[in-house]
């Protein structure tokens, strides 16, 4: 089993009730005020987990960072799941299937910031492509507060073919273009559908773009480039929700 150093309150905290992961052990800094923890080590206690005492670089060595605030935890890498997976997440909920794909999405914090965003907005899963994108790693769970230990995520080697997947399961899939002539407000989002997000400097790719069903746009005042990858997706992923809930009631 291969681990990594899962580092942060809420990244561990979040791990442990997801229980996802496969935790081998806790570090705690001894440097760390006991009461910010004790959530963790009454965590740590309950799953009978063993809790080591470390001074604070020599966690900063172990996790490679020195933002751990002061706890660390030996975990299994984050499970990726299949395609599949995301779409049966929907069929459980009895609601659309809401995924969300990224293209070209490298930065871990704004990929974080997405993922954070996606489980409060209630969307199954994100996609993500093999190359040219962040990984789940312990620095995107951090920027995520520990929303990513919740969320289901996979990742696959052709995004465009994956797109072509969706399509043919019942998926609309609707590319976010700052050029588009739609306006996402617009747009009927309450259907099953995946939102394509694309890296912040080019944008969805245009093999992947030549994919969607149709590119919408986010208004926004003229003589500006455009908004943050993390920002934009929050703006249709809640437009979208704005929209199931005014159906649904």
């Amino acid at each position: 089993m291969k681990t990594e150093i899962l580092y942060g309150i809420h990244p561990v905290l979040e791990a442990l009730k997801a229980g996802r992961r496969t935790c081998l052990e806790i570090y705690i800094t001894t440097d760390r005020t006991p009461y910010r923890l004790s959530e963790v080590t009454e965590a740590a206690k309950t799953l009978k987990l063993p809790v080591k005492s470390l001074s604070s670089s020599q966690l900063s060595v172990l996790s490679g960072t020195e933002a751990h605030q002061g706890i660390g935890a030996k975990v299994s890498e984050y499970p990726l799941v299949e395609l599949e997976s995301l779409t049966e997440a929907s069929d459980e909920s009895k609601s659309p299937c809401f995924l969300l794909i990224l293209d070209g999405i490298v930065d871990p914090q704004n990929l974080g910031a997405l993922v954070r965003t996606a489980l409060c907005a209630g969307v199954d899963g994100i996609l993500f492509p093999k190359d040219r994108s962040a990984s789940p790693l312990p620095s995107v769970s951090k920027s995520s507060a520990g929303a990513m230990e919740h969320l289901k995520m996979a990742m696959v080697t052709n995004l465009s073919a994956t797109i072509q997947e969706l399509k043919h399961s019942g998926l609309w899939v609707a590319g976010l273009d700052k050029s588009a002539d739609q306006s996402i407000y617009d747009m009927d989002l309450t259907g099953p559908i995946a939102i394509v997000i694309g890296g912040e400097e080019k944008g969805i790719r245009p093999l992947v773009k030549k994919q969607c069903d149709f590119l919408v746009s986010i208004p926004q005042t003229p003589g500006f480039n455009s908004l943050n990858a993390s920002v934009a997706g929050a703006v249709v992923m809640y437009e979208t929700v704005r929209q199931r809930i005014k159906i649904t009631g």
